[in-house]
């Protein structure tokens, strides 16, 4: 037998249940109008952002060259992140390569053997394997569900506790309970960790996303990612100065990893200039959402209420998400349907992400095309609001 035979032979058994499962991927270009991106305000392909890259490659360089702690570091990383930090109203930032490595640069390194992290249920992948690396005790508790965390919270109250929540879920669009949860955190002596993934930019006065003035302090550090709604790439992890100075000194993810490429915080400086002066692409989008919705109840189209961006229309089946995806691909919609492990079993569906490019006759066209294609297949599973 050569070497790698037995290793072969399993893989071709887990990829033929993946299969059998309805749950293959493959790799697509984009193509059609833009329905599931997260580029939500349409700032990735701004001139604007553009042309601060090139001229910053142009004085930078389009390489790094090592880890921030070695050569790597560069004066647009530290004036970006001073500048992140004041949009958020934090006392500093440090800039990720990713959104990914940032949660799981924060979830190994501020808690420690003995602690509890509470994880909603729902939480992104990121938050969960970061939490599964840390060294910490791990208890996940129902979605939202404030009264389960608080008993929760009540029976571990002689350790360190830290509450992990994203604050716009990602693959449902709805809201976390952020006041409860510092009030929480308050009386508990908690320490309250949000990922700002999909608000930031988005929700706000200004866009510095769904984290309330009045609870800032309660929030230890957010995390909010530079590649959704600010149109560029990385993430922000913000909070106050010591816990900053905490994660350079000991989170791995950014002691061992090369710093991002320098041009990119020219474009990132770009796009806050853009957030902070156009309040009309929040308010475009807003408006965008609220028509969507409205038009799929209209059709007869089952949606979760909220006010999001992100439309989730839950078919429960993988081949039907898969068959009404494919129906709107081929009418010229860039769809993609979210299928088990993203979602739990029985709840394929297809995860509409709008952005202000999108036009209110592109809606009524494409909520057209949805209500025949879901006509065509089984009825609807139930869906919580």
């Amino acid at each position: 037998m050569a070497t790698n035979d037995g290793l072969r032979s399993r893989v071709a058994q887990r990829m033929a249940a993946i299969r059998a499962a309805q749950t293959w991927r493959t790799l697509q270009s984009p193509s059609g109008i833009d329905l599931c991106s997260n580029d939500y305000l349409a700032l990735s392909k701004h001139p604007h952002l553009k042309e601060r890259m090139i001229d910053a490659v142009r004085h930078e360089g389009c390489g790094s060259t090592g880890s921030r702690l070695l050569r790597g570091e560069r004066d647009c990383f530290g004036e970006v992140e001073r500048r992140f930090a004041v949009f958020k109203r934090t006392e500093r930032s440090l800039y990720f390569s990713s959104g990914y490595l940032a949660n799981v640069a924060v979830l190994t390194t501020l808690p420690e053997p003995g602690d509890v992290i509470f994880s909603d249920e729902r939480n992104h992948a990121s938050l969960i394997d970061g939490i599964r690396l840390s060294s910490a005790a791990r208890v996940v508790f129902p979605h939202n569900d404030v009264q389960t965390l608080t008993s929760l919270l009540g029976q571990h109250h002689s350790k360190r506790t830290f509450i992990v929540t994203e604050s716009l879920f990602s693959m449902d669009g709805d809201l976390a309970p952020l006041t409860a949860y510092a009030a929480l955190c308050r009386l508990y002596g908690s320490s309250l960790i949000v990922d700002e993934a999909h608000a930031v930019g988005v929700y706000g006065a200004d866009g510095a996303g769904l984290i309330d003035p009045e609870i800032a302090d309660d929030v230890v550090v957010s995390v909010n990612t530079a590649g959704k709604a600010l149109g560029v790439s990385g993430a922000f992890v913000a909070g106050p100065s010591w816990a900053i100075e905490y994660l350079i000194q000991l989170a791995r993810p950014f002691m061992f990893s090369t710093a991002p490429p320098p041009p990119v915080a020219g474009a990132l400086q770009a796009s806050l200039d853009l957030v902070e002066s156009e309040p009309e692409r929040r308010q475009t989008l807003a408006r965008l959402s609220r028509n969507l919705r409205s038009r799929l109840v209209e059709a007869g189209i089952p949606v979760p209420h909220g006010p999001s961006h992100i439309i989730p229309i839950v078919l429960g089946d993988n081949h039907r998400a898969s068959a009404v995806a494919d129906r709107l691909r081929g009418a010229g919609f860039d769809v993609r349907a979210i299928r088990p492990p993203s979602v739990p079993l029985g709840t394929a569906r297809l995860r509409i992400a709008l952005n202000v490019g999108i036009s209110d006759a592109v809606i009524d066209q494409f909520v057209r095309v949805l209500a025949a294609a879901v006509n065509e297949t089984i009825p609807w599973p139930a869906v919580s609001s």
